[in-house]
């Protein structure tokens, strides 16, 4: 059970920094994420975001469905 509720978070902060990268938005706590990152990442913090946003929402998805991570 608590398998689904931790992919499923973790599958929504994913997507929260997917759509915020691919959108560029100028909410507060993205805007917060890329101030910090963009010293090491220059210009290529959106598409930093984009990939760690996909990754995070696939392992989520991995995660909430019972195929990694599981208990044995």
């Amino acid at each position: 059970m608590m398998d689904v509720i931790y992919g499923t978070a973790m599958a929504l902060i994913g997507l929260f920094l997917f759509v915020s990268a691919t959108l560029r938005t100028d909410f507060v706590v993205y805007q917060l994420l890329v101030a910090r990152s963009q010293l090491l990442w220059g210009s290529y913090i959106h598409l930093f975001f984009q990939v760690s946003g996909a990754v995070l929402v696939i392992l989520g998805l991995l995660w909430a469905s019972g195929m990694i991570w599981h208990k044995a």
